[in-house]
């Protein structure tokens, strides 16, 4: 594991820090990572906010790339998305593609191909609530993470 900066290189992408890249019609030969996790939030139209967990409790992982440290740029990485599963499309369009436990060999060492790994996850995967007063947190409080 190593600590990362969550979002790529603004000085090479018309200073634009990017933190997510879409996975459709990409291939990720190298430079995979993971982001390990036990829930995501997402703020849906009006400002409410949620909490997104998996239905059956486990932890999980975000399939990610990372970039290597450039002049006073750390080492980052971005999450990979995939277009919403039935449990979170009502909220937002998209979420990370998620890898499971069972899964994180096969992504690190592309074993299995790539479209069955960042594949959109079957409806009740995922556990949805509101997050309310104190609970919420700051938004964009986490932008560093060991890897």
């Amino acid at each position: 594991m190593i600590e990362a900066s969550w979002g790529s290189n603004p000085r090479f992408t018309g200073g634009i820090e990017y933190r997510f890249i879409r996975a459709e019609g990409k291939t990720f030969p190298s430079a995979r990572c993971l982001i390990p996790c036990s829930e995501f939030h997402m703020r849906a139209a009006g400002g409410k906010r949620y909490r997104v967990t998996l239905d059956s409790g486990n932890f999980f992982y975000l399939a990610g790339v990372w970039e290597p440290a450039m002049a006073d740029w750390p080492v980052c990485y971005r999450v990979i998305t995939v277009y919403a599963n039935s449990d979170i499309s009502d909220y937002q369009e998209r979420h990370g593609a998620i890898i499971h436990r069972r899964q994180v060999m096969q992504w690190l060492d592309a074993t299995v191909p790539e479209t069955e790994l960042l594949a959109i996850q079957p409806a009740h995967t995922f556990f949805v609530e509101e997050m309310k007063g104190a609970r919420a947190g700051k938004p964009g409080a986490q932008r560093r993470l060991a890897l």
